[in-house]
């Protein structure tokens, strides 16, 4: 695959870029890229999904520009800030899941039309837990709808997809850049059909409500079913299944325009720009950082020796501007995988041991004002030592805390309602993560090594430093123990 990347600054300038999903983690960052390293972009259309464009403004207000992420282009730009976003953002109300992305606004529709260079779809749910309706809507046929909105487009150079290195589900050894086929599965059952799916998903929820069960009762229903489909056709839960159907979508029905799927691996703070260490919600592996330091994890299940491939979301975001700059007109489809495990592999062992020094050294402050004390997390290598560990230290226990406390009329409810939470945490984290605890593949980049290659050999100086994602210079250690986790503390620990 050659290639070659010229002036990145170049390409953006007087561009028109269509961001769906505006409000996510990769996506603000990818906003306050674009426009601290090139305000002469034409313009950013932000896609919100809102009823209108009011709730769309406060939407942006509230959960894009107020960010903490923004505060380097605010010092750089000052009063001015607010002419330069009123001039180059245009805050659209939209819906992935609808026909021309829920955009109402026939000249409003025209306009993007007309002027859009560049797609760049980052809109997602990626929790692992959510209703399959849902999941199916955004993941999967919301790909399809911004295609669709793609082909409309006149002057459009490069959709970029981000999706995710675990739709490749749990193969072990080099997992390579390749492209989903339509109906294709993990564990080679036949019969994955995404409209038979949708058609599922309609007579289920059809057929639930007609019993008149409760919302609460449907939601775990559709839960269930969609963690049902995904472990048929061989994937560990609903988010990756649909974020794999998404993908096939897009290979199959795109014909001629530029293509290029990112995934990511496990994204984590940002190791430089715009400064390091910001975060934003309970990301995969800080779903364990934040039970550690809070005391909610003493035991945990994994193999020391698996390689959590992790990679900061600056990184990523850089790897997305220089790839759509890369295949710019070009009328194919190409897939980066943008981790770690192959350049830079990190194991659990180190990763368990830098939490463990960290809130040791830092504990966390907690409602009361005390510090949480930590200490030891017992690591359990299978799954049976762990069902074995948790049977003998926490539920023979609880059970017996539940007889005295119903003996001593309710009088230990505080205690055993607290260890209650404590248990159910620590199961749902092993359901929902367990498969990448034990993970054995490694995530093959030989796309993205030429890529940064290309652009090393293209560009100056000042643009490599601007749009670096190169993992082996990343000293793990110290991006934890100094940047990563002191991140999460300030801004994800509530």
């Amino acid at each position: 695959m050659a290639m070659e990347v010229g002036s990145i600054l170049e390409f953006m300038e007087n561009k028109s870029i269509l961001i769906t999903g505006a409000a996510g983690f990769l996506a603000k960052i990818f906003i306050e890229k674009i426009l601290r390293v090139q305000p002469d972009v034409k313009k950013l259309y932000l896609l919100l999904r809102a009823p209108d464009t009011k709730s769309a403004m406060l939407r942006f207000n509230n959960e894009i520009i107020s960010k903490d992420l923004f505060k380097v282009l605010k010092e750089k730009h000052g009063e001015k800030l607010n002419s330069l976003i009123s001039q180059k953002i245009r805050v659209v109300a939209g819906d992935i899941t609808c026909d021309n992305l829920g955009v109402r606004d026939s000249l409003l529709l025209e306009e993007m039309f007309k002027e859009v260079d560049i797609v760049v779809n980052l809109a997602a749910n990626t929790d692992f837990d959510e209703r399959y309706d849902i999941l199916l809507g955004i993941n999967t046929l919301g790909a399809k709808h911004v295609l669709n909105f793609s082909k409309k487009c006149d002057k459009l150079k490069v959709l970029l997809h981000v999706s995710t290195a675990y739709v490749c589900g749990e193969k072990e050894g080099l997992i390579l850049e390749t492209p989903y086929k339509m109906g294709e599965t993990l564990n080679g059952t036949i019969g994955l059909d995404i409209d038979a799916e949708k058609k599922l998903i309609d007579e289920t929820l059809k057929s639930l409500k007609a019993e008149n069960y409760s919302d609460d009762f449907i939601q775990s229903k559709m839960k269930e079913l969609g963690i049902q489909r995904a472990r048929k056709f061989g994937w560990p839960n609903t988010y990756v299944f649909t974020k794999a159907m998404g993908e096939m979508m897009l290979g199959h029905l795109n014909k001629d325009i530029p293509l290029v799927i990112i995934r990511p691996t496990i994204v984590t703070s940002t190791y430089k720009q715009p400064f390091p260490g910001w975060a934003e919600g309970v990301r995969t592996i800080d779903s364990l950082a934040v039970g550690y330091g809070k005391g909610r994890i003493t035991c945990f299940l994994g193999d020391p020796n698996t390689i959590i491939d992790a990679i900061p979301a600056d990184m990523v975001v850089n790897a997305m501007i220089v790839a759509m700059v890369a295949h710019a007109n070009e009328a194919n489809e190409t897939i980066y995988h943008v981790g770690s495990s192959v350049s830079n592999p990190l194991k659990i062992a180190p990763l368990q041991d830098y939490g463990q020094r960290y809130f040791m050294k830092h504990p966390w402050i907690n409602k009361e004002g005390r510090p949480v004390v930590v200490g030891n997390v017992k690591v359990l290598s299978s799954m049976e030592s762990f069902h074995t560990y948790l049977s003998i230290h926490y539920l023979l226990p609880l059970k017996g805390l539940e007889m005295l406390n119903r003996a001593c009329c309710q009088y230990f409810q505080g205690i055993y309602l607290d260890m209650c939470r404590k248990i159910k945490f620590v199961m749902r984290l092993v359901d929902l993560f367990g498969p990448y605890l034990f993970f054995k593949g490694c995530f093959d980049d030989m796309n993205t090594e030429k890529l940064r290659r290309a652009a090393a050999t293209d560009k100056s100086v000042v643009e490599t430093d601007t749009f670096y994602f190169d993992p082996k210079i990343i000293n793990w250690e110290d991006y934890f123990m100094s940047i990563h986790i002191p991140g999460v503390v300030k801004y994800v620990f509530k």
